[in-house]
């Protein structure tokens, strides 16, 4: 059994899992320490990932979760189930990371692009020998949509929502119309163009934006909002068999 922990800034979400098929998964807002240990004991953990972009975590954790059971912490230094051709490794994000090996043991030996659609969208590449290529970011929806608001003296601040034109008839359709359609069409393009570089690839989608893309692309892509716990899953298990 093995517990992962994916922490951001606000909450951490975690899994629980055995022999690479997830058995439970929870959101928490305010985490402590408790948590995590009542967690690992209640499902009979005996290995645990961390992967941790909050710099606030402390110490203590890494300590507690290092003495009950076989610990580790996602960095650059990693060993990794794929090759990590990213030039600067150090600044690369975790979630991006994880989402591609999560990518990998979903689709093994096919191309893949990845697509995070979150505060901002990441589009990630693995080929299909298993290499992580690198890829691209961009400001996610909301963002698009606050930054028109932001950045200008009288444009509103619209909220997300359905499109129902592609020619905006008012202002705040225009504005949805850019920051959301803007987003649909770049994910489309993103495809198009991979898809002519590399042949057929599987296009994953996670994060928050995922289902709006479902929704309204054309092209066949799938959703697994559980990748990057998925990725970090898989890991966990190539340094464990590695240490046997």
């Amino acid at each position: 059994m093995n517990l992962v922990i994916d922490i951001g800034n606000t909450r951490a979400k975690v899994g629980v899992f055995r022999n690479g098929a997830l058995q439970h998964r929870e959101i928490l807002e305010n985490w402590k320490i408790d948590d995590f240990i009542a967690l690992a004991t209640n499902h009979t953990v005996q290995n645990v990932i961390l992967s941790t972009v909050a710099a606030a975590v402390a110490d203590s954790l890494r300590e507690v979760l290092a003495s009950r059971f076989f610990f580790m912490e996602l960095n650059a230094a990693t060993p990794l189930p794929i090759e990590n051709h990213y030039r600067t490794p150090d600044t690369l994000g975790k979630d991006r990371l994880a989402a591609v090996v999560g990518a990998y043991a979903l689709f093994p030996g096919q191309s893949c692009l990845v697509v995070d659609a979150g505060t901002c969208i990441t589009y990630d590449l693995l080929s299909s020998e298993g290499a992580y290529l690198g890829g691209n970011i961009a400001p996610g929806m909301a963002m698009r949509l606050k930054a028109m608001h932001t950045f200008t003296a009288r444009l509103p601040l619209v909220e997300q929502g359905p499109l129902e034109n592609w020619v905006g008839d008012s202002t705040e359709s225009a504005l949805r119309n850019g920051g959301q359609l803007g987003a649909l069409l770049e994910a489309e393009g993103y495809l198009a163009y991979c898809r002519s570089r590399f042949g057929p690839l599987q296009a994953i989608f996670t994060g928050g934006d995922a289902d709006f893309f479902v929704k309204n692309l054309k092209s066949e892509i799938f959703v697994n909002h559980n990748l990057v716990l998925i990725g970090l899953d898989q890991i966990l298990n190539y340094n464990v068999k590695r240490l046997e």
